[in-house]
């Protein structure tokens, strides 16, 4: 039985807990980090960002595969800087303080508004550093966006409305049939004849992988983050086949992604795949939000540890939910009590970090549940 007192809740597919019961949890264990889409929720994870990369990973010196989507892009890209610490405050630092007002005379940010803005605050954030996420040591980082076939391979006012109820209905039927409207495109770093390999397998929707380069970052990480009707979708990003590019989190809303098929991941079973997330589910695509009988586990999570807040402190935050991108709206100009309301719960996160620290200096199994 889970304390009431604890605020972070450890859920284990059953190799990760075996692992978990053998050995205990070294920062050498660790093999893969996902990070999801889900927008402003990503702020509660940075103190155990700052945490698991400023300080845990730090005692050891295998590689590691950060995979991302939408903000979890911007923040697997943040862990591959120098002084990722630092890197993470000031990610929620900017990330907090971003306006979208509309224009005079509009109720509403147009979408190219919106692309604009982004594409300024990556190019605050990253500008002159990119080499330092592509060149990282240890880290290999996968950004993933979606890219468009079909009605969705351009943009348009018609093409894009259609094109997004046909992925839909497909995915509704059966999920690797979202293929025919939308691929997986998966950036990679490394070198140009010799990617590092993806860390999952990808039987399950079509999929590609291209090079992350100093030429095509910032459009590859700005894609991954672009929602549909929200921002616009970015065009033949350079090095990628053709087409409209929009949020990878269309594809992989959580990541849940087939891990026990990569090569990432030891043939004896010890690696782990640490997901820190908001929640326990691990939802496959963004059109999955509203199919409860895929929010279940599947073997392809078998090695995974998720780290997630407790269900009861989440409810203690101010207005009783994790940030989300529709505070935007409900705040409206009133960027003061939005930001505060942010802060408070970033804050109030760091008991995440602090707690899952002090479960490493004695990893009791009894704390993880099944995933």
């Amino acid at each position: 039985m889970i304390s009431s007192q604890h605020v972070l809740r450890l859920y284990a597919g059953p190799k990760a807990l075996a692992h978990i019961r053998r050995h205990g949890l070294a920062p050498e264990a660790v093999r893969v980090i996902p990070a999801a889409a889900g927008g402003p929720k990503g702020l509660i994870l940075g103190p155990l960002d700052r945490f698991i990369f400023g300080q845990w990973l730090a005692r050891s010196d295998q590689p590691v595969d950060l995979v991302g989507a939408s903000i979890g892009a911007w923040r697997m890209a943040t862990a591959c800087l120098h002084h990722p610490l630092q890197a993470f405050e000031r990610l929620e630092r900017d990330y907090i303080a971003q306006r979208f007002d509309p224009p005079a005379g509009h109720k509403r940010t147009p979408a190219w508004l919106v692309s604009q803005r982004f594409a300024q605050s990556l190019q605050d954030f990253y500008g002159g550093r990119v080499a330092e996420v592509l060149a990282h040591p240890r880290y290999r980082l996968h950004v993933i966006a979606a890219r468009g076939r079909r009605l969705l391979a351009r943009e348009s006012r018609w093409r894009t409305p259609l094109g997004y109820l046909g992925a839909f209905a497909s995915n509704a039927v059966h999920r690797p049939a979202l293929g025919r409207w939308l691929e997986r495109v998966v950036f990679s770093t490394g070198e140009a004849q010799a990617l590092h390999p993806m860390p999952f397998g990808c039987g399950d929707l079509r999929t590609r992988q291209v090079a992350l380069t100093e030429s095509n970052f910032m459009d590859a990480v700005r894609a991954s983050c672009s929602i549909p009707f929200v921002l616009q979708a970015v065009h033949d990003i350079q090095g990628a086949p053709r087409g409209a590019y929009w949020d990878g989190g269309i594809t992989d809303y959580h990541l849940h992604l087939d891990y026990l098929a990569s090569r990432s991941l030891p043939q004896d079973g010890e690696g782990i795949v640490l997901y820190p997330h908001f929640q326990k589910a691990v939802v496959p695509g963004w059109l999955d939000k509203a199919l409860r009988w895929r929010h279940g586990s599947s073997r392809f999570l078998d090695s995974m540890l998720v780290l997630a807040p407790d269900p009861a402190w989440v409810a203690g935050l101010p207005h009783g939910k994790l940030p989300d991108r529709h505070d935007f709206v409900d705040y409206g100009a009133d960027h003061g009590a939005r930001s505060r309301a942010w802060t408070a719960a970033t804050a109030a996160s760091r008991r995440l970090a602090d707690e899952f620290a002090q479960w490493l200096e004695k990893p009791d199994p009894a704390r993880v549940e099944p995933l």
